[in-house]
Formats: C-alpha cells, sequence, structure tokens
C-alpha cells in the first residue's frame, strides 16, 4: 500500500514534501494543506486513513528514534543508514584531513553530534587559507550522514533572521563558497563568538 503523506496535527493538515536546495540535496518539510484539497485529491474515505497527533515536538535521537512522543509528531528526522561493523579506512583518513592535529577532538566532536544530539556543542569553523581542502566535501559528507536534520545557509537565508524552519536541525552549516568572504566574516560576528572553535591552519 502507498504511504500516505499527510498528517493532521491538532485540526491542520500537512503534506510531507521534499523540497530541492540550491546545494542540490533535498529537504523534508510539512506544508499546510488544505482538508477540502485532499478530498478533491483523493476522496472523502481517504481523510480516515490521515494520521491524526495533538502536535509537533522535536526529540533528536539516532540511536533510538520514535516518530511521535505521547500523540505529540516527532519532528526530528530518522536517518535511514544503520552503523553496521567494518572497516571505517576512507572516513578516518577523511576526518584526518579535515581536523589534522585536532583529529580526536574531531571525531568526539561527531560522535557527540550522533550519540548525544541534544548536547550543547561549540560552534565548528573550519579554517584553511588554501583552496581546494575538502571543507565543501566535509559538510557534503555530513549531510550524507544526518540527512535531513542538516541544512545549508545560503546567502538570503542568512541574512534572514533565524526561525522555526531551522528548528528541527542538529545542524545549520554554512560553506563559504555560497558567500562573499568580507561579507560572511561580518556576519558570523552576529553569532555566538565566545562559542566558536577554529580548526585547522
Amino acid at each position: 500500500m502507498k504511504s500516505i503523506p499527510y498528517l493532521r496535527v491538532g485540526t491542520s493538515y500537512y503534506k510531507k514534501v521534499k523540497a530541492p536546495t540550491i546545494a542540490g540535496h533535498f529537504n523534508e518539510l510539512l506544508l499546510p494543506w488544505s482538508v477540502e484539497t485532499i478530498r478533491q485529491d483523493h476522496g472523502k474515505s481517504y481523510l480516515s486513513k490521515i494520521a491524526k497527533y495533538d502536535g509537533f515536538t522535536c526529540i533528536p535521537d539516532h540511536l533510538n528514534f520514535k516518530p511521535v512522543y505521547y500523540k505529540f509528531y516527532n519532528i526530528y528526522s530518522p536517518l535511514s543508514n544503520i552503523p553496521m561493523q567494518g572497516e571505517l579506512g576512507f572516513s578516518l583518513n577523511f576526518v584526518q584531513h579535515i581536523f589534522g592535529t585536532h583529529f580526536e577532538l574531531g571525531l568526539d566532536y561527531l560522535q557527540l553530534l550522533y550519540t548525544k544530539p541534544v548536547q550543547t556543542l561549540p560552534i565548528l569553523c573550519l579554517v584553511s587559507k588554501e583552496r581546494s581542502t575538502g571543507k565543501s566535501t566535509f559538510l557534503k559528507w555530513l549531510k550524507s550522514i544526518f540527512e535531513n536534520n542538516m541544512t545549508y545557509l545560503t546567502n538570503d537565508s542568512f541574512s534572514s533572521q533565524f526561525n522555526a524552519d531551522w528548528a528541527n536541525k542538529l545542524l545549520i552549516c554554512i560553506d563559504e563558497v555560497l558567500f562573499n568572504k568580507e561579507e560572511l566574516t561580518e556576519r558570523i560576528k552576529y553569532l555566538s563568538t565566545t562559542n566558536i572553535k577554529q580548526v585547522g591552519g
């Protein structure tokens, strides 16, 4: 049976959609959808098949994810990949390349993101005077791991206020290639500079 992309939260209906991003990825969104449109597209009896929840919640968990808590729909996204025992040589070499002398710190940071996603961590800035060092590839690598729980900030979105669209994200990443460097430097000052940890040289 085809899965139903709609849900009702409280008295409102939503549709789960995958929106394309400028970075070439897709982010899963919940868009408001009128009950009349659903009825027109699928018939009146279809409404009784739609799952119903009392409200929204956001509880990140990669090890024991639950889509529903006490009739509240969890807007955090489950990961599709399940860790398996095996060789990690490629990934470890890549992390070593990115973090250099801070390799152990990098591993700790990544482990905490995965095992304790609600723990507050410092802002991570990958800094290098050289170009083509793998920073953009590192963001793509993180996206492949954390999937819909990571999003990219573009020039337009970074100039606006942080909003509810990012409230359920574990990672909000900025790729400097999408920004004017001087403008990026000025705007990043608005972030909590006391929590910035520079890695690299």
